[in-house]
């Protein structure tokens, strides 16, 4: 049980840096001596040093950490990036044991850290709370293992089930879903609209109402029809535009020429290639629907305005699942959903 606890622990730290690691995991440790925290840290952004380097360096008593347990919410790096390896390092230190939550599949790792420390003659012991370790690290996970980015389904609707009034950009969440909408903005590495949101709404996809990075805007223009005066070209944010007539950069745009017939297999190969690890669909309905009726979705929101009632306009995707939870927001309801056919844990 204190193994769960102190991994509870590094969860709980690795948390605090979701949205800034990308293309790196989240990642937590903990040291103990004599069953106390001497030394804790987390991975704060790619380049930076991660968790248990930060951990060792916060312990004040450095002698003591032969005689201490360093507990990891995913296994221990064994290659050099940008970083040296940190199980090198906890070898280096002479551990008495290891404690690790989740085995990391990237290729680079997979089984080496944790066979680093073993061959030094650490006691190794892993898969403590590994469902809650991997769920917390569910974008990197399905990245690598899946070769395509976590995707999470987002839209509001009114009451009567339409997106807008009259096919005419229209307002249907309150202020307190839309900072819930901007902190998930701010959490994903990337968000996603077709031509016809772009045309109709003239949308940012920046992160306003609360602190936080801007996402990645990926627009799917296909026969390039949004003009280049648009707020989706402008120097907020890296754009990512997938189109069938040109490929190349301009300035912070990058154009990715994909074809029409296979869709969404080429969309979901750029989207890896670029090393996008979780995406929000946006919209329109007609981009959300085809990604429904594939299958291919990892977590749905719906946004529903209880009290509007629009009449005419845009319908909702047709979707036809379960919310595992509904939140309210004033008058306002989010509804969470999980692809049961594509459950990363």
């Amino acid at each position: 049980m204190k193994d769960e606890a102190y991994i509870k622990r590094c969860i709980e730290l690795a948390e605090k840096a979701l949205g800034k690691t990308y293309p790196n995991p989240l990642v937590g440790s903990v040291i103990v001596y004599d069953d106390k925290i001497i030394g804790e840290g987390y991975h704060h952004k790619a380049g930076e040093n991660h968790a248990e380097i930060n951990a060792i360096n916060s312990v004040k008593n450095p002698e003591l950490i032969p005689e201490s347990t360093i507990y990891v919410s995913l296994e221990p790096c064994a290659h050099y990036g940008k970083t040296p390896p940190c199980a090198l390092k906890i070898k280096e230190l002479g551990f008495k044991k290891v404690v690790i939550g989740a085995m990391d599949s990237h290729d680079k790792v997979n089984g080496k850290g944790k066979k680093i420390i073993q061959d030094a003659g650490i006691e190794v012991i892993s898969g403590i709370l590994e469902k809650e370790c991997t769920l917390l690290n569910k974008r990197f996970f399905t990245y690598h293992e899946k070769k395509r980015p976590y995707i999470i389904l987002k839209w509001a609707q009114s009451a009567d089930g339409f997106l807008d009034k009259d096919f005419k950009p229209t307002s249907i969440s309150n202020r307190l879903a839309n900072q819930f909408v901007h902190q998930l903005r701010a959490n994903e590495h990337a968000i996603l609209v077709g031509t016809q949101t772009a045309l109709n709404d003239n949308p940012s996809l920046t992160v306003r109402n609360i602190e936080g990075t801007n996402p990645v805007r990926v627009l799917i223009d296909l026969d390039l029809k949004v003009p280049a005066d648009y707020n989706l070209y402008s120097q907020e944010a890296r754009t990512l535009v997938f189109n069938t007539i040109k490929e190349g950069t301009e300035n912070h745009i990058h154009f990715i020429k994909i074809e029409r017939e296979n869709f969404l297999p080429s969309l979901m190969n750029g989207l890896y290639k670029e090393q996008i690890q979780s995406i929000i669909i946006e919209g329109g309905s007609y981009t959300l629907q085809q990604f429904i009726n594939a299958g291919l979705w990892d977590e749905a929101l719906i946004i529903k305005n209880e009290n509007l009632k629009l009449g005419n306009g845009t319908k909702a995707p047709s979707f036809d699942y379960q919310p595992l939870r509904t939140q309210d927001f004033r008058d306002n309801t989010i509804q969470f959903y999980q692809n049961p056919a594509e459950h990363v844990v």
